[in-house]
This record gives structure tokens, C-alpha cells and sequence, in this order.
């Protein structure tokens, strides 16, 4: 058997007959012996995926460059018997390992959960036969049948009869859509009426549904957590290596012993590398996150946190999330002797709840609303939606006289009624033409005077349409004012998607996604940038987007709800599902709103900026520690030809700057106005001068520590030790704020830990608690001196952070 796939949309262009023929099929079916063949060939109709080793999965997380420098540092300092920094370093790289994997987990359960939207059983004709098999038994060429109610199990070809299809798995369409023979019902799209015989095109993974799926398995953003660590530890490495190997081969030429060298590399190893850094940004993210959880927003990707302070474009799903996805009646029109109260009363008479039907339950929650009255109306029969007349039928009862009342398809119902004159019919169709400028669907609605009677009177017409949520507008405002681009996506017509669109602020510029087709990487690029959205949206197309405008070197946040909004949800660095979502998308998403509506989103674009003020304080101090640091050591070999800070003293200085201060996890800091971004070389330029400075107040107090104290070397070391533990804690209190260090006052949790560690450092000091004492007042001195400073490398930093905009 020679036969091959298409992909579903290239089905479109070919006649039922060529279908047929392609498939090598027949109406007859296929025989059980062909189905068999053709499952070896095409596989069962499922998702396929390839189940990775959960523990080498695990395992892996601690391989790549970051674990690399850090166990190397390990390594070393198990050869020094420094047992305790070992540990520190592989509990840190054991709490990375685990993060990343939980994350990980997440693509895993989205496919789950997508593979159980195939589990169900479908009507086909084998062997002439038509029987119940499960819809992995399915191949292409299969003949199926499709009724109301029905989960459709692969793309498929209606061959005869017309249904009335759900998309919104795929497309988020709210609007049922009619199909007919020849047209194409994708997998996951539900029955909503009529009842229809197909011919199967494609299963599994070759569905648009499993390209779905596969999108979901493949998207991921790129890590700019990651990025930033290595970045960070790439230049600190960078300083620390050539400081060593300067200072190494000084210790050669001074004949100094190689255990005395490789205490000296530990040191500077511990020194230059951000041990603290994963563990820290991870603390920094957590609390950004329950701060989100406080405000009704789950974090389920907490690297997102930090992310969203740099998104410029947010992606925004139009059904569900900026709309109500709920069908509900917006304007009316009478004709003739007829008012709107008319309109909707008649409609609501032929309207029933039990079917289901969106347009009958809009209209009943209209009538509602509006407190229609019904004195001596009774709804006789009913007769639900058909596909084929394309209209609802109902008989009404009226003080002991009934009446027929239709509704349904406007030109339909128009062709029914005979008492239209031009001057009439011109005016409805004017009034149809208003409504769908707004991207309203019509329906319209005519009696007639008997139960028998065909003679049917035209009411008049009711626009149905999925509003905007009633905060949608102010919130859109709200995001632009922090200086992010809006771009809509949706599966709706044109037409729909500019009103909504117009409506809610976004602007007019609404493509079509075929309007994309031909271009190249630049000229899509440049489209997508200038546009305000774009209109009848597939899934591979809301992940095209995000994909490349992450190409061109923006980060993008994507909401949704549905099934077919999963990849881009995935792919996108705030991935964020809405509150009615399906499993799939909370799943994909890196945040989910518990509450109906985008006000949640502002909040999490404020709270992200607000890790991101945090973090930066972290790095600036860490790179400037390092900085200071290495310069000391460098330089202090170079004039008393020893190592100026203890490893034990080195160790508690690690303490000091990496981990205590992970108190600025909570500190008060505001929001940005705009998107934030890592300028690595400005914050390095910045830290850079900032350390020199630091690093020659420290010589200063060493020359201070033998020119008027006298000290012993190893009391020394203290002095040290005591004045780089201050620098740090003064210099977090410098550097959390971007102006003037008065301008603004700190967290109480900061300023306690601050506290507590400076007047535990002075107790060490004074009372030789693990290292050699020093005097009271040598110890204050060296504090007044590092408060001093403060204050006057204060303007220096008031000016860097200006001048290179930090």
C-alpha cells in the first residue's frame, strides 16, 4: 500500500471524489483487513510520545555549566576537609535540581491531559458494517458517523448531510459553525446539532489537534533565568581566574608550598562564584509569588516571575479572556406593526433550555434580564435547531389560539415571509449589515397566524454577540500604561475581532492570518509589530507569533483558556490562564487567575517588576562584593605576600553577603513604569567601579590595621573579615535604592537582619568567637569608618546608575 498523508488543510482544495480516491477508500468503508494494515502503517489513533527515565531526568539537572563551576568548587574544598562548605554548595545545586524538574513536569501533564480528549468511542463502518470501535482504532479512509453530542475523534471530511460544529477547542470561537459536504471538522471539535456521515483524512499526531499536542511538547521559552546566572557567573569567573592564576604564579616565584596555592584558588573560588544566586532568585520568585497568591493569582512557573518584568508585548486570547465567551442578545430591531419587546418575547417562546442551544439560552437570560412578559403565552412543542432548514420552530398558545413562530438564519427566514415590500426589506438588511460591522451574529424571528398556517409575518431581527468582560477596557488602559504593546489573537472573523478590538481599546489594525502567508521572517516580523491583532487564529498560529517575536528579541505574554491556546501558552515567558480555563491550559500556563477578568494580570506585571528591583539589588551587591574582594586578596598578596582573609573567615563572609542577605526578598521597593531588562554590561560597568572603591577603603583600614593598631597577621585577618561583613551590609542598604540611599526606607525585615548581623559580627570580633579577638574600639572604629563611606561612595552610585540607567 503506497498511500501517504496530507496535511488536513490541503484536503480543502480537493472534490469529495478526489478525497476518496486519495484515501483509497470507498462510502462503503473499509474491511477490517485494510484497517489492520493501515494501523501498522499511520500507528493508532493517540498521541505518541517518547517516555523519558524520570531519575536520569532528575539526574541531569546537575549537569551543564553552572553545576559544573559549582561542583568543582565542592570538589576542592572536600580536598581542603571544608566539609561544611561542600554541603552548602550541593544542598543549593539539590534545590536547583529539584525546581527545574518539578517544572518540568508541567509539558508532561499538558500532553496527559490532551491525549484523554481522544479516549472515547466512535460509530464506523467496517466490513460494510457499521459498529462501535474506540476512536484509536480509527485510520485514514475510515467512513464515520457524526450526530449531536459527539466528540469529533480525528479530522474528517463530511461527506453527506450539514452540523452545526463547536471549534472553540481549537479556534476559541465562540459561535457554533455550520458545515456541509466537502467541508472540514477538525478532532476535538463537538457536535452541536444535525447529524452528518464522514470520511476520515487524518488520526493521531497528524491531526491538528495532535499538532496542538506536539506544539505543547516542544514549547518552551528560553530561559532567561538560566541566561542571567551564566552571564553573572561567566564574569565573575572571568575576574576570579585571572586574579588566581596572577597570584598563583606570584606564590611560585615566591616558593610558597602548593597547599598554601590551592587554599589560596578555594578562596578565590568561593569568593568569585554566586553560590547563593539559584537559591537566592528562587527565594526572591517565591515571594513574588505568594504575594500573586494573595492577590488570586497562582504561579505554576516561578522563573516567570522575574520574566514578566521584562515583557514589552502581551498576546491577548479574545474569547474568554478579554470577552465573556458567552453568547448574549446586544440590540434588536422591530418591523412594521411590531416593537422590540415583541422581538424578544417571540424569540423567547421559541427558545428551550433543556436542548442547550447558546442562542436559545442567550435569548432566555435576555428575556430575563429585561423581565419580559408572557400573560396568556404557552409554549405548545418545540422543535430544536436543524442543520438543515437551519432554523428553531416552536407553537404557541394564545388566549385558546395557536400560532407558529420560526427563528433561525436571516435570509432564510426572509425568504419565508411574503409580506416584506422593498422599502421594508431594504431597511432589515441595512439593519443585518449594522450588525455584523460590529461583528454581531443576526438571527431573526417571524409568526405565522395558525399551527398549520405557512403565511409567516417577519418580527424582526436580534444581534447576538460575545461581549467584552466589563472591566476589559480599563484593564487594557492599565497595561498600556506600563508601556506594553497589546496584540489580540482570535479564531473569529475579522469583522468580530475589530469591533471587540475598537471596543476595548486596543485599536483597529486587525489582520487576517492569511494575510501573513508568502512573507518572509522580516516583512511577518514587521506585520505582526504594527498590527493590533489578528483574526481567524489557529493554534500553530498563536504559537508562530509568540515564537517570533521571541526570535526578534521580545519577551511576550500570552492569556487563554482553551485547548487550542496551550502551546503559545507554554512558549510564552507569562504564559497566564484564565480563571474558566480548561485543565490543559492552567496547565501550560506560568500563571493562573482565580478570578474572572485581566485585573489580576496588572497585579502580576507590578509584583514581577517589583522581583526584578529586588533581584537587581542582589546582583549588584554580589558583583561588587566580588569585585572588592578579589582586588583585596590580589592586591594584599602583593604587599604582605599572605592570604588577607582566613577560609573559615572567607566562609562567614559567604554567610554574611549571600545568604543573610537574602532578606531583600521582601524589601519595599516600587514597580517601573516601562519593562524591565537585564543590561548586564551596564550593571557590571556600574559594580565594577563601585568594588574598586570598596576594595581600596579596605586597603585603607589593613593600612590602618598595622600602622596604628599594630596588629598580629591573624588578627588581621579579623580586621579583614569584620570590614568586608560591614561594607556588605551597609552597601545592601546603598544599592536597594537606585536614587539616594535616605530616599526611601527599607523593609523592617532588612533592617533587622541588617542589624542583628553587624551587632553579631561586632560580638565575634570583640569576643574572638571562631577567630582571633580584636579590641572594642578598633572594632568600632572600623564600623564608623564603613558608615562614613557609605554616605560618600553614595554619590558616586547616585551618579553611576544615572549615567547608565540602572
Amino acid at each position: 500500500m503506497d498511500l501517504i498523508t496530507k496535511s488536513s488543510s490541503e484536503y480543502k482544495k480537493m472534490s469529495l471524489d478526489e478525497t476518496l480516491k486519495f484515501l483509497e477508500t470507498s462510502l462503503d468503508g473499509l474491511s477490517t483487513e485494510e484497517a489492520d494494515n493501515r494501523v501498522k502503517k499511520f500507528g493508532y489513533n493517540e498521541i505518541l510520545e517518547i517516555r523519558k527515565n524520570s531519575v536520569l531526568a532528575f539526574l541531569k539537572r546537575y549537569w551543564g555549566p553552572m553545576p559544573w563551576l559549582l561542583e568543582f568548587a565542592m570538589v576542592l574544598t572536600i580536598i581542603l576537609n571544608h566539609y561544611t562548605e561542600s554541603m552548602i554548595i550541593f544542598t543549593l545545586l539539590t534545590l536547583n535540581a529539584v525546581i527545574g524538574y518539578r517544572q518540568s513536569q508541567n509539558s508532561q501533564k499538558a500532553v496527559e491531559l490532551l491525549k484523554k480528549k481522544l479516549e472515547i468511542e466512535v460509530i464506523v463502518l467496517r466490513d460494510g458494517k457499521f459498529l462501535k470501535k474506540d476512536a484509536r482504532d480509527l485510520v485514514p479512509g475510515d467512513i464515520i458517523t457524526l450526530k449531536h453530542g459527539d466528540l469529533v475523534p480525528g479530522d474528517v471530511t463530511i461527506l453527506k448531510g450539514e452540523l452545526s460544529v463547536d471549534e472553540s477547542a481549537l479556534t476559541g470561537e465562540s459561535l457554533p459553525k455550520m458545515v456541509h459536504p466537502a467541508d472540514i471538522v477538525y478532532s476535538s471539535s463537538m457536535i452541536k446539532g444535525g447529524a452528518a456521515k464522514g470520511v476520515v483524512i487524518n488520526t493521531g499526531n497528524n491531526t491538528y489537534f495532535g499538532k496542538t499536542v506536539e506544539l505543547v511538547k516542544i514549547a518552551k521559552p528560553k530561559s532567561k533565568q538560566e541566561e542571567l546566572m551564566l552571564t553573572i557567573v561567566r564574569y565573575m569567573m572571568y575576574l576570579g581566574i585571572t586574579a588566581a592564576v596572577i597570584v598563583s604564579s606570584y606564590a611560585f616565584y615566591l616558593h610558597k608550598d602548593i597547599l598554601f596555592i590551592l587554599s589560596f584558588i578555594v578562596v578565590f573560588l568561593i569568593g568569585a562564584i554566586p553560590v547563593a544566586l539559584p537559591a537566592v532568585l528562587t527565594i526572591v520568585q517565591a515571594v513574588g509569588a505568594l504575594e500573586l497568591a494573595d492577590k488570586g493569582v497562582l504561579v505554576t512557573r516561578l522563573d516567570s516571575i522575574e520574566d514578566a518584568a521584562s515583557i514589552d508585548i502581551f498576546c491577548f486570547d479574545k474569547t474568554g479572556t478579554i470577552t465573556q465567551n458567552k453568547l448574549s442578545i446586544v440590540d434588536s430591531k422591530a418591523v412594521g406593526k411590531y416593537n422590540n419587546e415583541d422581538v424578544i418575547r417571540m424569540a423567547t417562546l421559541a427558545s428551550n433550555e433543556d436542548g442547550m442551544d447558546a442562542i436559545d439560552l442567550a435569548i432566555l437570560e435576555y428575556s430575563k434580564t429585561i423581565k419580559s412578559k408572557f400573560d396568556d403565552y404557552q409554549q405548545v412543542s418545540y422543535r430544536p435547531f436543524n442543520p438543515a432548514s437551519k432554523t428553531t420552530e416552536a407553537i404557541v398558545s394564545f388566549k385558546e389560539n395557536n400560532f407558529r413562530i420560526i427563528k433561525g438564519a436571516t435570509q432564510i427566514i426572509i425568504s419565508m415571509c411574503k409580506d416584506l415590500d422593498k422599502e421594508t426589506l431594504a431597511e432589515v438588511n441595512k439593519t443585518i449589515d449594522g450588525f455584523s460591522q460590529k461583528g454581531s451574529r443576526t438571527i431573526a424571528v417571524a409568526i405565522s397566524a395558525g399551527d398549520e398556517n405557512n403565511d409567516f409575518k417577519f418580527v424582526g431581527v436580534i444581534a447576538i454577540a460575545d461581549p467584552p468582560r466589563e472591566n476589559s477596557k480599563i484593564m487594557i488602559a492599565a497595561i498600556h500604561d506600563l508601556g506594553i504593546k497589546i496584540i489580540m489573537l482570535t479564531g473569529d472573523s475579522k469583522a468580530i475581532a475589530q469591533e471587540i478590538a475598537q471596543q476595548v481599546g486596543i485599536g483597529n489594525r486587525i489582520l487576517r492570518m492569511g494575510d501573513l502567508d508568502g512573507l518572509n521572517h522580516d516583512e511577518q516580523l514587521k506585520m505582526i509589530k504594527e498590527s493590533d491583532g489578528f483574526a481567524e487564529v489557529y493554534p500553530e498560529d498563536k504559537y508562530k507569533i509568540v515564537k517570533l517575536l521571541q526570535d526578534s528579541g521580545h519577551l511576550v505574554g500570552m492569556t487563554g483558556d482553551g485547548v487550542n491556546d496551550a502551546p503559545a501558552l507554554k512558549q510564552a515567558e507569562l504564559g497566564t490562564a484564565v480563571s474558566e480555563a480548561t485543565d490543559v491550559a492552567k496547565v501550560s500556563a506560568s500563571i493562573i487567575l482565580t478570578k474572572p477578568g485581566l485585573s489580576e494580570i496588572i497585579e502580576a506585571l507590578k509584583i514581577s517588576r517589583k522581583t526584578y528591583q529586588r533581584m537587581l539589588t542582589w546582583v549588584i551587591n554580589k558583583i561588587t562584593k566580588v569585585v572588592e574582594v578579589v582586588v583585596l586578596l590580589t592586591v594584599g598578596f602583593f604587599w604582605l605576600h599572605n592570604i588577607v582573609i582566613s577560609l573559615l573567615g572567607m566562609s562567614l563572609l559567604v554567610f554574611a553577603n549571600d545568604f543573610v542577605t537574602m532578606a531583600i526578598a521582601t524589601d519595599n521597593v516600587e514597580s517601573t513604569k516601562t519593562p524591565n531588562h537585564w543590561e548586564i554590561k551596564n550593571i557590571m560597568i556600574s559594580s565594577l567601579i563601585l568594588g574598586l572603591f570598596f576594595a581600596l577603603m579596605d586597603l585603607f583600614v589593613i593600612f590602618i590595621g598595622l600602622k596604628y593598631f599594630q596588629l598580629e597577621f591573624d588578627k588581621l585577618q579579623t580586621l579583614v573579615l569584620l570590614i568586608l561583613v560591614f561594607n556588605t551590609q551597609f552597601r545592601i542598604l546603598l544599592v536597594r535604592e537606585r536614587k539616594h540611599f535616605w530616599s526611601s526606607l527599607p523593609d523592617k525585615n532588612l533592617l533587622i537582619v541588617n542589624s542583628v548581623t553587624i551587632l553579631g559580627f561586632v560580638l565575634i570580633g570583640v569576643y574572638g568567637i571562631f577567630i582571633p579577638n580584636l579590641l572594642i574600639n578598633q572594632v568600632v572604629i572600623i564600623l564608623g569608618i564603613a558608615f562614613v563611606f557609605m554616605i560618600i561612595i553614595d554619590f558616586v552610585k547616585y551618579y553611576l546608575f544615572r549615567r547608565l540607567d540602572i
